[in-house]
């Protein structure tokens, strides 16, 4: 995704948006924060300390505005929150997301880049005729810090 101020007006231009400094200003705010999936408020808690008037009902209508051209990704993790990230650079070209691990411990959440599902989707094009254009995968699990914290304990 692009990671400059110009190249996220030309971003928005080319989804026919106004460029505005409270779009811009969530973008940089998701993008200069890679994986750590914002909730609404957290995005504008990030963006009031350079928009100090910006209000969370125009962060809200912005985000819905954004994620629905595709620009940030809505993620649920089934914590309660609805979290956003920073879209693909490239949409149309891989429309496939990172998957995510979360900790059941702890609660972080880690993305997972790679796709393990290529297959699956063939094998389930081949037998079915679907043709799988997106997916989300969820793992619950124990990170390391977690899973060495269970074993100290039990000494």
């Amino acid at each position: 995704m692009p990671n400059n101020q110009e190249q996220f007006k030309d971003l928005l231009r080319k989804n026919g948006l106004k460029v505005t400094n409270q779009r811009i200003a969530i973008l940089e705010a998701l993008s200069d924060r890679p994986g750590e999936h914002l909730t609404a408020e957290e995005i504008y808690d990030v963006v009031k300390k350079d928009y100090p008037d910006i209000g969370l009902a125009t962060v809200y209508r912005t985000i819905q505005l954004l994620s629905e051209l595709n620009l940030i990704d809505k993620l649920n993790l089934d914590d309660g929150y609805v979290r956003y990230e920073i879209g693909s650079e490239n949409p149309e070209e891989n429309c496939h997301h990172h998957h995510h691990l979360i900790c059941l411990d702890c609660g972080n959440i880690y993305a997972f880049q790679d796709d393990l599902l290529e297959n699956l989707e063939s094998r389930i094009k081949e037998t079915l005729g679907f043709d799988v254009v997106n997916h989300e995968v969820k793992l619950y699990g124990y990170c390391k810090e977690c899973i060495n914290n269970r074993a100290v304990k039990s000494n």
